[in-house]
Formats: C-alpha cells, sequence, structure tokens
C-alpha cells in the first residue's frame, strides 16, 4: 500500500516485501503485540525507516529516531521492535500518560543524512495523525528533528523552542540510578572511591562519567573511538583502557552507555562487577540473562527505568504550559526512589529485577486499559439519525 506525503509518497512495505527480504514480523522474538509496524521508503532522498509503534494505552507514543548502518533490514526490524517495546514500558515507569514506539532509519549518520532526508521522515511521521511523537537518538541530533518539523508537528527535542539535546538529562537520571543502586548493594550512601567502568563516551555516556567524576567515583572507561576515551581521561582523571576489555574489568559498578545485547551469554562469564547500572537500552540480550545475573549476585538496575530521564524531558514539551526544565528536572528525581522500589520487591520476591519491573509496567498498562475501557462503557451511544 502506499502512503501520500507532503511534495513525495511513502511507501509502506506490506507483506510480500517483508516476504522478499527474508524477515519475519509476526514470528519475530521481538514481536510483542506491537499495534503497529510501519515501513517507509522516499525514492528522492533515499530515507529506509521502520517506525514501530507498541502500545499506546496510556497515551500517544513516544520514542526517538535512531540512524544506524544496519547489517541487514531483519536486524533493524529486531531493534525497532525491542525499542519500541522498552519505551512503553520507560513510559509506564516513569508514570507518564504516554505510550511507546521508535523509528529506526538505515544508514550511516556520518555520510548519508540530508535535510531532505529527515523532511521526507517528517511526512512519515505526519502519516500516522499524531499516534506517534519522536525525537533524538543514537545518530540523530537536534537539527534532524529541525528538519523533519518542517514537515510534521510531531517532533519534541528540537534545536530551538523546544527542550533540545536530552542527553545530560538522561546523563543526570543515570547517574542518580547508580547511587540507588550503590546504596541498595553496598550500602554506601556515596560513590567516593566507587569504581566505576563506563562502556560508550557518546552523548549520554560522557555526561554520565562528568556526574560520577564530580561525586568522586574512580573511573574506567572504554569507547569505540580512542580520542573519546583519552578525553575523559584527560578531564575526569579515568583510565581508559580497550573498548574489549571494559566488560571484563574489575569496578563496583559497570555502566554500559553504548548500545545494547551487551549482557549476553559471551560477556557474562566476564563480568567482575556487583551492579549493572547504564544508560544504554536492551542491554539484556535476552531476558533470560538477567536471571543469570540474579543468579550470580549482580544486581541489575532495569535499563528503561535508569534511562528514563531523557523521555521525561522531552514528554515535558507536551505539558499544557509547555516545557519547563525544572519541572522536568524535579521529576528525574524520582527515578532513584522507582528503582529503590524494584530492587526492593526483587528481593523479597527472589525475583530478577528486570522481571520485576516487566510486572510493575505491565500491571500499570492493564490498568491504563481497564481504565479506558470502564470510560468507554460509561459514555452515552450518540443517537442515530433515521432517515423518514
Amino acid at each position: 500500500m502506499a502512503t501520500a506525503g507532503s511534495g513525495a509518497v511513502l511507501s509502506c512495505l506490506g507483506t510480500a516485501a517483508l516476504l522478499e527480504t527474508g524477515m519475519e514480523l509476526f514470528a519475530s522474538p521481538a514481536f510483542d503485540d506491537h499495534e503497529q509496524v510501519v515501513f517507509f521508503f522516499d525514492r528522492g532522498s533515499g530515507l529506509k525507516a521502520i517506525i514501530a509503534l507498541h502500545d499506546t494505552t496510556l497515551g500517544p507514543a513516544i520514542g526517538g529516531c535512531r540512524m544506524w548502518p544496519y547489517a541487514s533490514e531483519a536486524e533493524a526490524l529486531t531493534d525497532v521492535l525491542r525499542l519500541a517495546r522498552g519505551m512503553t514500558y520507560k513510559a509506564a515507569m516513569a508514570r507518564l500518560p504516554f505510550g511507546g514506539g521508535k523509528t529506526v532509519v538505515i544508514g550511516d549518520p556520518r555520510r548519508d543524512k540530508s535535510q531532505a532526508l529527515f523532511r521526507a521522515l517528517g511526512r512519515a511521521m505526519d502519516s500516522l495523525g499524531g499516534r506517534y511523537y519522536t525525537g533524538e537518538d543514537v545518530g540523530t541530533s537536534p537539527l534532524d528533528m529541525d528538519w523533519a518539523s518542517a514537515e510534521t508537528p510531531y517532533v519534541l527535542g528540537r534545536s530551538s523552542g523546544s527542550s533540545g539535546d536530552p542527553s545530560p538529562v538522561t546523563a543526570r537520571g543515570v547517574w542518580l540510578g547508580i547511587r540507588a543502586a550503590v546504596r541498595h548493594r553496598l550500602g554506601r550512601d556515596d560513590l567516593a572511591g566507587v569504581r566505576v567502568a563506563v562502556q560508550g563516551l557518546g552523548h549520554v555516556g560522557y555526561h554520565v562519567a562528568r556526574l560520577l567524576a564530580q561525586d568522586g567515583a574512580s573511573l574506567i572507561v572504554a569507547d569505540l573511538d580512542p580520542a573519546r576515551a583519552e578525553r575523559a581521561a584527560e578531564e575526569f582523571g579515568a583510565r581508559p583502557v580497550a573498548s574489549d576489555e571494559i566488560l571484563g574489568v574489575e569496578a563496583e559498578v559497570l555502566a554500559p552507555c553504548a548500545l545494547g545485547g551487551v549482557i549476553n551469554d559471551v560477556t557474562l562469564p566476564r563480568l567482575a562487577c556487583a551492579i549493572v547500572a547504564g544508560a544504554a537500552n536492551n542491554q539484556l540480550l535476552e531476558d533470560r540473562h538477567g536471571g543469570a545475573l540474579h543468579a550470580r549476585g549482580i544486581l541489575y538496575a532495569p535499563d528503561y527505568v535508569i534511562n528514563a530521564g531523557g523521555l521525561i524531558n522531552i514528554a515535558e514539551e507536551l505539558r499544557p504550559r509547555g516545557y519547563q526544565r525544572e519541572r522536568a528536572l524535579a521529576k528525574v528525581q524520582e527515578i532513584a526512589q522507582t528503582l529503590t522500589e524494584v530492587f526492593e520487591r526483587a528481593a523479597r520476591e527472589g525475583a530478577p529485577t528486570n522481571l520485576v519491573a516487566d510486572r510493575i509496567a505491565g500491571e500499570r498498562i492493564r490498568l491504563g486499559r481497564q481504565s479506558r475501557a470502564a470510560h468507554a462503557v460509561r459514555e452515552p451511544v450518540p443517537a442515530r439519525a433515521v432517515a423518514g
């Protein structure tokens, strides 16, 4: 089928196209009864994008736009499905009146970006009629959101007149979450001398490292770009290590702040930490890896709880009086308490923290669905006009 855009036609690939590329949507392990998954292509700009809406029970979906040179379309599909689900749970755990969605753009952000491409993405967003708002994510920037917003109002985090770059606010939530995890697992109210291994020093990871250093933590850092690690060494007194060593260093806290899937069958035996708490989305390759961490006595801060600061910040734009940074930062402070509640419930139940967080989020979504259903029943049914 085709969706008409302003000034261009965006093609939505159907079942036949999925079969031709060897992708399976409904049979994918990442598919979780998503409400809508749409593939967009724009010939003029070269846009290849997938937008996934996971659940809008609590309100319109919010989720960033990621641009990445995926090895295959199947890999991009898996990523967008997992990320969209995470956004639903992130909003629920932060008690925000929104659902979860995500966009992935297939391409190299270093060479494939253009104003035409993001304007085409804006038209794709607009075709969803306000069921989904996006903002920047890995590989995209507020400037990219400016370009997209020329075609649609459903874009947040622009470079001016909005909340801007959410990275520092996300980092603040992660820092608060690490403090909560250290308090719960190690019984300490400060980070002085606590060894924290930070994997990834991009937009969020750098700010996490800065806050940790200001709090007295002893940093061990790594990034695929050695210059970033050297910068952290100079500015924060961090000890840089190779990117393939960071997961195995001895530290009280491992803070994954790069891409997801870093906790898996290969890396688990190498971990030498008491806590895993970082900014990356989907840190567990599979849910069962949360159980493996639990079995080893490693406390895991569920990613979609600890990294909710960016969502909280960007969602603030949709409040009746518009964006107020102080109000957003006050809401971010709640992340520590939410994590503490997850940790304490997990301890009482003897269950992995990721499963406990999933249950809490699921409970809130179910309550929202029941409330909507009850409200719909109470609504009067309008009388139909009868032709005479």
